[in-house]
């Protein structure tokens, strides 16, 4: 394991489990996998403390709010030693959901939220194009997500 944390097979199961219920009671994941609620409890404090769990999120429809647009952002640095910066700037604007630094055509790859065309405009125009280092941008609008699942850390892939 170079990158990989000392994990074992028991660690990967219960994150498995949270990873796809994090409401799951740590009683009902201990009855499951045959152990006791303190050894989840230590086991999780073990995963925290290691970095490999970095928090709790909850999954919001943002729809059923009345953000009915995901947009996908292509974005090209004037120099790629400006990312950095870029970043900071980026995740100032509350819109902006995530962001990564990419290879291949665009510097940064980011993910917009809005409640509709009209506000992915004023974000575009008001809040992003204006960030000292960003040449241009690609916007793509999502039609629909058919895939948003945690990754399989127990079956094959893991």
């Amino acid at each position: 394991m170079s990158k990989e944390k000392e994990i074992d097979d028991l660690d990967r199961k219960i994150l498995s489990l949270l990873m796809q219920n994090s409401k799951k009671p740590y009683t009902e994941i201990a009855k499951e996998l045959y152990v006791s609620g303190g050894t989840i409890h230590v086991r999780m404090k073990k995963l925290e403390d290691a970095g490999i769990v970095r928090g709790y999120n909850l999954t919001v429809n943002y729809e059923q709010l009345g953000y009915d647009v995901v947009a996908f952002l292509g974005v090209y640095l004037d120099k790629s030693s400006l990312y950095d910066q870029v970043a900071k700037e980026l995740a100032r604007i509350p819109e902006v959901v995530s962001a990564h630094y990419t290879t291949g055509v665009y510097s940064i790859f980011v993910k917009i939220v809005c409640r509709d065309t009209g506000h992915l405009r004023d974000v575009l125009h008001d809040k992003v194009q204006p960030i000292q280092g960003i040449q241009r941008t690609e916007t793509f609008i999502s039609l629909d997500e058919s895939i948003d699942r945690p990754l399989d850390i127990v079956g094959d892939g893991g």
